[in-house]
């Protein structure tokens, strides 16, 4: 049977862990309690025990019959909210006499201290959600309203009549910039800097100010407006509404700049046109981004009411399971007290949150749903599917598969001495390039599986950090499936060519073999049918276009996660290179592997490969400094900036192998190995905190023997030197040194596999004391004021 404390640690909420009451402090406090066995003790305890059962039924009766009042061993007290406090506030007093009554003090203490805290944070929680409700429901009606008057506009459109509009269904955009209200609480998390502009610009209202003012804040308006979110202000039924839709797409950047611009020749033309011409109708697409964004913010507030309903409960859980402890140390009936108190407190006696998931529920069926209930619930409450044992089952069978044919593969090639210098270099140049590639790319996928077991073990929320979608996201059974059914496929297919290669065919159809298993993994990477984890690839091919674009896309974690594994796998997306040159052109036919060697443009793409993922990443922090502000964004692409400086001084020394280049190689390495060693350790993994409690490393810690944090930073530190091999040149006997190549890449994957998990531990510790467990969804409508 699992223990209680196993099975609560296992269910609570991870980024709100510190305000859950503290079952293991408490359990420490009640160890504490030592009640002595003395052979004289049971007599006068029998004594009383038994005096106690014969006068404890006349206990209850004063000698006039009236009922008498026992308050048991313990009373606690109820202090009514001060100003400071946030809510009521409970102390525990001992009547009756403990065997070990300062343990049993501050046992009570800290049992005060825990419902104080659930209160107090269950109210604040239950305050936000509340507000945020309340916020919603009038997005709700100002969405509703602005559909309607978009239907009637489209139906008189639709009508051959020129009549005026009517001012009580009409729904227009206006371009006048001072109808734009201050920025919302939202937007002030997002960009402080235009907040503060905004709050300068209410000063200079109220006093004289000349047209060189006003024209630089109406340029810092629109620059500040392009920065974070684009906003128009729609008036309808008499009520100024500003739509803010975020630029998260290039076509919403380009929507915003074409607004702006269109803003400027609409001011321009206000001076001597009519009054009529400032005003532009409702962009359709817009609403439908505006729908989108409330349909989001009401799954993420049934998904915090849910959190919420939790949190009562394994609380309440664990004030039964410790008192029931005490009691049975010491003997006492305390549970029936102060679990009354318990159940009469502010978080187990309030009913708003769920009153307010019912109201969710209601609106989402009614206006999301189509009045569909478990259409709406597979938005609100996804289930997430069960892991079948015939994954286990295939698991088992492709791996052995695969190292069946890897060790038949491998005696074949011993056999033929394909991977020696002395033989032939054909293969080695055209074939080899494929498996290398599947190599490292399956390695990579073989460890994310390894890292999603690991986060799942230690509780680390991945899910939240990674934004993913409980019901589509991948488990680790289905990427090590992945992982050894394609591998299985690869290793099988190069046995098969390696087997007619070495019998003598080397026709064209043999050599087309490793360019048409490349072809069939491209096809199913791309394959738009609901085959082979269809949301999975889609999900990746999303990523690398806003890797690709990355100026241009709001940049959230999962995608500069990817381009950080992008950046280990340039060894990679040179073999790809390759393989792609000499099939597409036609080379294999006659087996000039040489031939895009000796195309410029082909040298010229080898430079840009080993320069992109660094420069996506670098592309990637400026994008983030341009929508947060934020310095040590930059201070990170300086680190991209020196792996690409390092990156092209390693090819320019392997083209001429001289002296200065060697020198150039070392220096530039070394400055940017020291760089990015410290950004690993301090910046990403939070570690090397000289103030920590815990010795060089950060205060709390996901794995409790930390000697593992320190061999990881020993390893980490020597694969960050893999780049030496460009300087040593030293090879593994008379192997290739395109296998000795593919070794120094593993390790690089190795290491990368490692960094994923201690960044993402990281960046859950450090969400972690900010309790967000549910992200906060931007609003697009925002009301404002005619006189603002």
């Amino acid at each position: 049977m699992v223990k209680f404390s196993k099975q609560f640690e296992g269910q609570l909420v991870p980024e709100w862990k510190e305000a859950f009451v503290d079952y293991w402090q408490l359990k420490k406090d009640l160890k504490k309690m030592h009640f002595p066995n003395d052979n004289s003790t049971p007599s006068k305890h029998q004594h009383s025990s038994l005096a106690h059962t014969f006068f404890s039924p006349l206990k209850k009766f004063s000698f006039y019959g009236h009922h008498h009042r026992e308050h048991g061993p313990i009373q606690v007290h109820k202090k009514l909210a001060s100003s400071d406090s946030n809510g009521d506030m409970y102390e525990t007093e001992l009547l009756e006499q403990f065997a070990d009554t300062d343990a049993a003090k501050d046992f009570f203490a800290c049992l005060d201290l825990q419902l104080n805290k659930v209160n107090d944070f269950y109210k604040r929680k239950e305050k936000e959600f509340i507000k945020r409700g309340e916020s919603l429901k009038k997005q709700m009606e100002i969405l509703v309203e602005l559909k309607a008057a978009l239907k009637q506009q489209r139906e008189k459109e639709n009508s051959a009549e020129d009549s005026k509009e009517d001012p009580s269904i009409s729904c227009t955009i206006s371009c006048d910039d001072e109808s734009i209200k201050d920025m919302t609480e939202q937007e002030h998390l997002q960009d402080n800097s235009m907040a503060e502009f905004e709050r300068n610009e209410m000063q200079f209202s109220e006093s004289p100010r000349s047209d060189e003012i006003g024209k630089s804040i109406r340029m810092k308006r629109e620059e500040g407006r392009m920065r974070t979110l684009s906003g128009r202000v729609i008036d309808c039924q008499g009520k100024n509404v500003k739509i803010s839709i975020p630029l998260t797409t290039p076509s919403r950047t380009l929507s915003a700049i074409t607004y702006l611009v269109w803003d400027d020749l609409i001011n321009q033309s206000k001076k001597g046109g009519p009054e009529g011409n400032n005003k532009l109708k409702i962009n359709k697409k817009k609403l439908h981004h505006a729908e989108k964004m409330i349909r989001g913010a009401f799954t993420e507030l049934y998904k915090g009411l849910g959190y919420l309903k939790t949190y009562r409960h394994l609380n309440m859980l664990a004030f039964v399971k410790i008192l029931k402890k005490f009691d049975k140390v010491t003997e006492k009936q305390v549970l029936p007290i102060y679990l009354k108190v318990v159940e009469s407190s502010y978080f187990s006696s309030s009913d708003k949150v769920v009153k307010l998931a019912d109201e969710v529920e209601e609106l989402f069926i009614k206006h999301f749903a189509e009045d569909g209930r478990r259409k709406a619930m597979k938005y609100l409450k996804p289930h997430q599917h069960k892991e079948s044992h015939a994954v286990t089952f295939f698991i088992g069978l492709f791996t052995g598969c695969f190292i069946a044919l890897l060790a038949g593969y491998v005696i074949m090639a011993h056999i033929t001495k394909m991977y020696t210098q002395e033989t032939d270099t054909v293969y080695m140049e055209t074939v080899y390039p494929v498996l290398s590639m599947f190599s490292l790319l399956f390695l990579h996928f073989f460890l994310y599986g390894c890292n999603i077991f690991m986060w799942r073990k230690t509780r680390i929320n991945y899910s939240f950090i990674f934004e993913l979608a409980p019901t589509k996201e991948l488990k680790y059974r289905d990427v090590f499936l992945i992982c050894t059914t394609s591998m299985t496929v690869v290793v099988g297919i190069m046995f098969v060519h390696l087997s007619l290669i070495a019998r003598g065919y080397s026709s064209t159809e043999v050599q087309a073999i490793p360019g048409l298993l490349l072809l069939i993994f491209l096809i199913l990477l791309v394959c738009p049918f609901n085959i082979f984890y269809q949301t999975t690839r889609l999900c990746f091919l999303r990523m690398m276009r806003n890797i690709i674009l990355s100026p241009l896309y709001k940049v959230v974690m999962l995608d500069f996660f990817m381009a950080d594994q992008l950046c280990s796998q340039v060894p990679m997306l040179r073999n790809l290179e390759y393989v792609a040159c000499y099939y597409i052109t036609g080379s294999y036919r006659t087996q000039d592997y040489g031939f895009c060697m000796r195309t410029k443009h082909y040298r010229d793409l080898a430079y840009a490969v080993s320069f992109l993922p660094y420069y996506w990443r670098a592309m990637q922090c400026a994008r983030r400094y341009f929508d947060e502000g934020q310095i040590s964004h930059l201070v990170n692409l300086g680190k991209y900036v020196s792996a690409m400086l390092a990156a092209g001084a390693k090819l320019a020394y392997e083209k001429e192998q001289s002296i200065g280049y060697l020198c150039l190689v070392v220096i530039i390495s070394s400055v940017a190995t020291v760089y990015q060693l410290y950004w690993d350790f301090v910046k990403d993994w939070g570690l090397l905190q000289f103030h920590s409690k815990n010795p060089w490393l950060r205060n709390e810690l996901m794995l409790r023997r930390k000697i593992i944090y320190f061999i990881s930073m020993g390893l980490n530190l020597i694969l960050r030197l893999a780049w030496l091999q460009t300087v040593l040149h030293s090879n593994l006997g008379s192997v290739d040194y395109r296998v000795t190549g593919l070794f120094l890449a593993a390790l690089e994957v190795i290491r990368r596999g490692q960094w994923n998990f201690y960044r993402l531990e990281n960046e859950h510790l450090n969400n972690a004391g900010k309790f967000r467990a549910v992200k906060t969804v931007p609003l697009p409508f925002h009301e404002v004021d005619d006189e603002d």
